[in-house]
């Protein structure tokens, strides 16, 4: 079986490395001239790990990554709301934490594991033609599926559906600020993930191997320039080093949540951001593709049409009724103040270890893949 796969970002890579798995001929066409180095995702929920140790590539990821078992519900300026310890998913996954680490750091463990030549850079999909026995890419690949993973622009989602791309955008841009500040001394007992709750301004702070990172929400029709100019005021804000920050990267963008009219047309189906695109709350974007490149790339491999349908189906459901509920919930929650009856719900919640594993189930992402009992 011949298979495309346009883009090479986390999830078009993983969808060729399980295709070449399970012996399929693979071809991934990347319209960038290399893999990309933006730092963009940077959470591994407990499912994709399981899912890259399925690939072998796991232990090079836990070595470039940190490992995080807890997360935390902050107020801004004040202690600590709730403190979630994703141990208690010891009897639900052999990976009871988070995994922080830049999704480039994936990308560039999977692409030696694929035969020399499966990726083609310099490839932007610009035609996409399809019959009943298989697809074609631009001039010169043909292939008996074509899986479209290429990005929240995708050329192969406009292909099928024009700029339909049913969903909504936020009325707040979100601004990500990287940092080496040492905000564990400036905010002792913080944990690797935070979302601090505050009436005026929430924010998350995430770490990663190499930075912090800050996010802001920012209002809708300001200059960039003025956002980023800002951006130092605004960091004082969070913590006080006696000195501004150190920014080493600043990114401003618009939040869309967003999700296809459908995941296949014929024989092309749809992963990733290709697909659906959500808020980052929560970080279900990245892990939702990841999953989508696997349970695709698989049900594509057993050539059964009702098959293939159905997975597709299911993914399409899991971004609908899951994803994008979850994350536009985290974002209602953040907004509503750090008073907020959410507050108290959440001290209840870290206090109940049979409620906070509920919680941690689906907030894992593990409840969107398998049923689960209590």
């Amino acid at each position: 079986m011949k298979v495309i796969v346009a883009g090479a970002g986390p999830v078009g890579l993983t969808a060729a490395l399980t295709l070449h798995r399970l012996g399929a001929d693979v071809t991934v066409l990347e319209a960038g001239d290399a893999l990309a180095t933006e730092s963009r995702a940077s959470t591994f929920h407990p499912p994709s790990l399981e899912m890259l140790a399925g690939l072998g590539v796991l232990p090079a990821l836990l070595e470039q990554g940190l490992v995080s078992p807890r997360f935390q519900y902050r107020e801004r300026g004040g202690g600590i709301i709730a403190e979630l310890d994703m141990g208690l998913l010891a009897g639900d996954t052999p990976y009871p934490f988070r995994v922080q680490c830049e999704q480039s750091k994936l990308t560039r463990l999977l692409l030696p594991l694929l035969p020399p030549g499966t990726v083609h850079f310099g490839q932007r999909v610009e035609r996409v033609a399809q019959d009943r026995t298989g697809v074609m890419v631009n001039d010169g690949f043909r292939g008996d599926w074509l899986i479209g993973a290429d990005g929240a622009n995708s050329a192969v989602r406009r292909s099928l559906f024009g700029d339909a791309f049913e969903g909504i955008t936020y009325p707040d841009r979100f601004l990500v600020g990287s940092t080496d500040e040492d905000l564990a001394a400036l905010l002792p007992g913080i944990a690797d993930v935070n979302y601090l709750f505050d009436p005026v301004e929430w924010l998350v702070l995430l770490r990663t191997p190499d930075h912090w990172r800050v996010l802001l929400p920012t209002p809708p029709d300001t200059p960039d320039d003025l956002e980023k100019a800002r951006l130092p005021e605004r960091l004082l804000g969070v913590a006080d080093p006696g000195r501004p920050w150190r920014v080493a990267h600043t990114t401003l963008y618009r939040v869309h949540q967003r999700v296809a009219e459908s995941f296949r047309v014929g024989r092309v189906l749809l992963a990733g951001d290709a697909a659906h695109i959500n808020n980052p709350l929560g970080g279900m974007g990245m892990n939702s593709g990841i999953h989508d490149a696997v349970l695709l790339a698989k049900a594509v491999m057993t050539g059964d049409e009702d098959v293939i349908t159905g997975a597709a189906d299911a993914r399409r459901a899991v971004a609908r009724d899951y994803v994008q509920k979850t994350t536009h919930g985290n974002w209602e929650k953040l907004r509503s103040g750090g008073a907020s009856a959410y507050a108290a719900e959440l001290r209840t919640l870290a206090a109940d270890p049979a409620a906070a594993r509920a919680y941690l189930l689906r907030s894992s992402m593990i409840a969107s893949l398998r049923q689960v009992t209590a």
